[in-house]
C-alpha cells in the first residue's frame, strides 16, 4: 500500500483508538517516541497510519508496565536505524521483560497475603465475633523473623 492509498487518522482518532489522551500523544512526538516524524496534513494537523497506532499500542503497553521513557526513546531510536541494531533491542526487551517478571511475582505475593487476611476475616467470621482486633498483626510472610538471643 502507498502512502496516498494509506488511511490516515487524526489525532482525535489515534486517541479514540489507542486510549491514550491527545496530550500524552503530542507528548510522545516531543519525547521522540515514534519511530517516524510524525505527519501533517495540509492545515498541518498531525495525521496517523494504522501502522503508527499499532506502535502506539505498544508504547503504551511498555510505559503502563512501568518502561522508563528514555527506554522507549532508546528503542525507537534503534528501530529508526534499522538493521543491525536488532540485538541492541532485544536487550532492551529482556531487561524489561525481567522486571516485569519480578513485579508480577511481587503483586503475586502480596497478593497471596491479602487473601490469606481476607480469609481469616471471613473463615472465622471474627468480626462479628468481637475477635478482629489483633488480626491485623501476623500472617502469611508477614511474621516478623525471629530474633536469635
Amino acid at each position: 500500500m502507498t502512502a496516498a492509498a494509506e488511511t490516515m487518522l487524526s489525532i482525535g482518532e489515534v486517541s479514540a483508538l489507542t486510549g491514550l489522551t491527545t496530550h500524552t500523544l503530542r507528548f510522545y512526538e516531543q519525547e521522540g517516541l515514534f519511530v517516524e516524524a510524525v505527519r501533517r496534513n495540509a492545515a498541518g494537523r498531525r495525521v496517523f497510519t494504522e501502522q503508527e497506532v499499532g506502535w502506539l499500542r505498544v508504547c503504551a503497553k511498555l510505559r503502563s508496565s512501568g518502561m522508563p521513557l528514555p527506554d522507549i526513546r532508546r528503542y525507537a531510536e534503534l528501530v529508526r536505524k534499522g538493521a543491525g541494531t536488532e540485538t541492541a533491542r532485544f536487550d532492551i526487551l529482556r531487561r524489561h521483560e525481567a522486571r516485569v517478571q519480578q513485579q508480577v511475582a511481587d503483586l503475586q505475593e502480596a497478593l497471596n497475603v491479602i487473601q490469606a487476611k481476607v480469609a481469616l476475616y471471613a473463615d472465622h467470621d471474627h468480626l462479628a465475633a468481637g475477635s478482629a482486633d489483633t488480626l491485623w498483626r501476623d500472617g502469611p510472610a508477614c511474621t516478623p523473623a525471629r530474633q536469635v538471643p
